[in-house]
């Protein structure tokens, strides 16, 4: 590899690496998200969507709330 990280200088394999090697633990037994964050990036193994429009995507749902669970309050204010 060059040290590209986009579709059209890597292979599938190399990507699969790529992401293996970036997640680091991808065996889900942390605690269990692995396989949501490996889910996550198929379309880039796949050749579908560059790393930088995958994650610019998970950003933007971050950041404005959609589709993410509501906030409930600290508990240690009351």
């Amino acid at each position: 590899m060059n040290g590209s990280i986009l579709i059209a200088d890597t292979t599938r394999e190399e990507r699969e690496r790529i992401v293996a090697d970036s997640i680091g633990n991808i065996s889900g037994l942390c605690d269990g998200c692995s396989p949501g964050i490996i889910e996550m990036y198929q379309d880039y193994i796949d050749g579908r969507k560059e790393l930088r429009e995958i994650n610019a995507g998970f950003r933007a749902r971050y950041m404005s709330g959609a589709e993410g669970p509501e906030r409930g309050g600290c508990a240690m204010g009351k």
